[in-house]
C-alpha cells in the first residue's frame, strides 16, 4: 500500500486549521452571547492546543513541500551513474510552475521542462508512485534507441566511451559521457544484457523519459510505464544532500552534488 504523504499533510493542515479557527470563533461570538470577552486564565481544550501548536508548522511544510522543494530518497539503480541507490534529493517544485497540491493542477506556468533535466514524475498508471528518469523526448520528438544509441529526429546523439563502470552493484557494465542538448552526463551500458529498443513517436503534452541506466531501466521504453503527461510532472531533481543506505554508513562524499 503506497501512501500519498501530499494528501496526509494537506488534510492534516487543513483539519487543524479548521478546529484552531472554529475554536477562535466560538470565543468570539458563541460564549456570553457574542460579547467577545474570554474568561482570564481559561484553559484551552487539549484538543484545540494541539491544533494551534500544529497548524503554523504543517502550513509551512505544506507550502515548501508544495511550491518550493520536496524531499525524496532514490531507491533503486535506474539512475546510476548519476543517482545511486539510498541518495537523499531536493526537487525544484516551482521550476516548471506551481501546482496545487494533491490535485496537481498548475496555476502559474514559470518555465517547461528542457531535455536533458532529470525529472521526478508521478507514474501514469499508479500516481500515487514518483519515478525519476532523465527527460530524453519532448513533445513532437521521435525518439529511437537501437543497438544501445539514442537518435533524437534521426539525428544520434553524441557520447564517448569513458572505460568500465568503477562503481559498486553493476557488473560489467561500461561508463559513456552522453551529450544530450546542453547537458552532459553519464550512463551505463551493459553489453551482456538485452534491453528494449525502438521508436516512438512523442505527442503534444507528454514527454520521453530514459533512466542514465541504460540497460537496466523500466522507463518511457516499456508498458506500466510510457509517455509521461505534462500533469505528471513533479519538478525537477536538483542537489543531493544525503547518501545512506540503512544498513550502511553515510557517503558523506555525496552532500552537495549538484545534478546535472
Amino acid at each position: 500500500m503506497t501512501i500519498d504523504f501530499s494528501f496526509i499533510l494537506t488534510m492534516a493542515t487543513a483539519l487543524c486549521g479548521l478546529v484552531w479557527g472554529l475554536y477562535v470563533l466560538w470565543l468570539r461570538w458563541g460564549r456570553n452571547g457574542g460579547a467577545g470577552h474570554q474568561e482570564e486564565n481559561q484553559k484551552e481544550p487539549v484538543l484545540v492546543e494541539y491544533a494551534r501548536s500544529f497548524f503554523p508548522v504543517l502550513l509551512i511544510v505544506l507550502i515548501v513541500r508544495s511550491f518550493l522543494f520536496e524531499p525524496f530518497r532514490i531507491p533503486s539503480s535506474s539512475m546510476v551513474p548519476t543517482l545511486l541507490v539510498g541518495d537523499f534529493i531536493f526537487v525544484n517544485k516551482f521550476f516548471y510552475g506551481l501546482r496545487l497540491p494533491v490535485i496537481n493542477n498548475k496555476f502559474l506556468d514559470i518555465g517547461d521542462p528542457e531535455r536533458g533535466d532529470v525529472v521526478v514524475f508521478r507514474l501514469p498508471a499508479e500516481p500515487s508512485i514518483n519515478y525519476i528518469k532523465r527527460l530524453i523526448g519532448l513533445p513532437g520528438d521521435k525518439v529511437m534507441y537501437r543497438n544501445r544509441r539514442l537518435y533524437i529526429n534521426g539525428e544520434i546523439v553524441a557520447s564517448e566511451a569513458a572505460g568500465a563502470y568503477k562503481g559498486e552493484g553493476q557488473p560489467g557494465a561500461l561508463l559513456y559521457n552522453e551529450f544530450l542538448g546542453e547537458a552532459e552526463h553519464g550512463i551505463l551500458l551493459m553489453p551482456d544484457r538485452r534491453s528494449l529498443e525502438g521508436t516512438f513517436i512523442v505527442p503534444a503534452g507528454h514527454y520521453f523519459m530514459m533512466g542514465d541506466n541504460r540497460d537496466n531501466s523500466k522507463d518511457s521504453r516499456y508498458q506500466g510505464v510510457g509517455l509521461i503527461p505534462d500533469g505528471n510532472i513533479v519538478g525537477k531533481a536538483v542537489l543531493i544532500w544525503m547518501n545512506w543506505k540503512f544498513t550502511e554508513m553515510p557517503r558523506w562524499d555525496r552532500i552537495g552534488h549538484e545534478i546535472n
